[in-house]
């Protein structure tokens, strides 16, 4: 394998760092011009991810057996030293001595000839002491110990050993750090899931229905380009976690509806409303993104749905109640910290931070308040976020409901698919967690005004 994709690999590695695009953004530009062969390209996702998934512990490798910490090194060196050592401990295809020659290799390509000999030392140091390099014991140091061997950020261990106990913080971090199967929704407007999951077989080593929706495949071990297949161009399928899709469910939109999709970004939760509602109704499509919003248009037309028009707007500004834009069922999926999804996306784990947190649940509390007007009297406003952190939870919630009085939490969940039952608490709240139902971790309640 050439250096190339090493080269690709890094570049996205630094920008992250430097708060640049997002990790979906970068991945999707990438796999859009990439002109590499499909091993190459699925050797730079398996890097980027990697590296993402475990900079904790790598880091904490690279601070046992190089001359100086991780956190004064030049960017360039320490995410080439992570990449060697990922490639070292976990890609077995990769011999250990290409992981460290293509890692010099990588220094030499920065123009400065004192790095290659720094990389090719600290490099063939870890391959010597590896068995010997030691991390925080849990008796210790239990936060410390999970922290670096789980490779999360301890503030972010510390807030989940609270919330959870030792051992279920732990489950948690391990599964955030596993690959998670390709998980699709069937667009029931053109196929249904039987049809689906027979026509993907040839794109997966195994395909098979999801657990708690009725629409929802799940793909392990992709062996296919599944989005160069006419059963994506047909429009029969989006990707979507199943705890998403279950948050459209829990919205409960009828033919004939008129439905607000507050902050819809790409459209995944408004193209399955516009499903549920078989196509017949009226949906508004909002984002403060045109960007996103176009993209949206775009992909309901591949999908087949003529019932969403877009609209481009800010919703923390103090909203008036109008009588001609109220809706019988309204969505908020609002912007959050995006902690129940790291498992997809690890480079949030980085850049987040505890004020980040106490941000977003102000952020959706105003939403939320100015949404209220906009529903219907007995209509439905659904509030869901990918995030299980108690300050965009329940907290957003409770503060939501001490203002608007004239809104209660619908308890009659009744009319929901009875595969979902699981994902539901004793609160008639949806909950869901990684390490617990094998999905993103996210928060939704079912608000009902008076």
């Amino acid at each position: 394998m050439s250096l190339a994709p090493r080269k690709s690999a890094l570049a996205i590695l630094l920008d992250i760092d430097q708060g640049g695009r997002t990790l979906d953004q970068h991945m999707d530009r990438f796999h859009t011009e990439s002109r590499f062969e499909r091993r190459d390209e699925a050797f730079v996702n398996a890097l980027v991810y990697g590296v993402l998934r475990w900079r904790g512990r790598l880091d904490w490798i690279i601070q046992a057996v190089a001359s100086k910490p991780p956190a004064k090194m030049d960017p360039g060196v320490l995410n080439i030293l992570r990449m060697g050592l990922y490639q070292i401990i976990f890609m077995d295809r990769v011999p250990k001595s290409a992981a460290v020659n293509t890692s010099v290799d990588l220094a030499k390509s920065l123009n400065k000839k004192w790095l290659t000999g720094f990389v090719n030392a600290v490099l063939r140091n870890a391959l010597r002491s590896l068995p010997e390099i030691a991390f925080p014991s849990v008796e210790n140091d239990p936060v410390g110990a999970l922290a670096a061997g789980q490779s999360m950020p301890k503030w972010l261990t510390k807030r989940w050993v609270h919330q959870f106990g030792q051992k279920e913080a732990a489950a948690l971090c391990a599964v955030c750090n596993q690959v998670p199967p390709l998980t699709l929704r069937t667009n029931t407007l053109g196929t249904d899931q039987a049809s689906l999951i027979k026509t993907l077989q040839p794109f997966a080593a195994k395909v098979r229905p999801s657990t708690y929706t009725p629409e929802g495949i799940l793909l392990d071990g992709l062996k296919g380009p599944i989005f160069s297949s006419d059963a994506y161009k047909n429009g029969w399928f989006q990707v979507q976690d199943e705890a998403a899709q279950a948050v459209s469910h829990l919205l409960a939109p009828q033919p004939g509806q008129t439905v607000l999709d507050a902050c819809a970004g790409l459209g995944g939760k408004t193209a399955h409303i516009a499903a549920l509602m078989n196509n017949v109704g009226r949906i508004t499509a909002t984002d403060r993104d045109a960007g996103k919003l176009h993209t949206l248009g775009l992909e309901m037309r591949r999908l087949g749905i003529d019932i969403v028009s877009t609209q481009s707007s800010d919703l923390q500004k103090a909203v008036v109640s109008d009588p001609n834009e109220s809706y019988d069922r309204v969505l908020l999926d609002a912007p959050c910290s995006g902690l129940g999804v790291i498992r997809r996306n690890p480079d949030a784990k980085w850049s987040r931070s505890p004020q980040d947190i106490e941000r977003c649940a102000r952020r959706q509390t105003r939403l939320l308040l100015n949404l209220a007007p906009r529903v219907k009297p007995g209509g439905l406003l659904v509030y869901a976020v990918c995030s299980t952190e108690p300050e965009e939870t329940q907290a957003v919630i409770d503060s939501f409901l001490n203002k608007q009085t004239d809104f209660a939490i619908d308890q009659d969940l009744t009319d929901l698919p009875s595969i979902m039952n699981p994902l539901l608490d004793s609160q008639s709240r949806l909950s869901t967690l990684p390490h617990k139902h094998a999905t993103d971790g996210f928060f939704a309640v079912r608000l009902r005004r008076q």
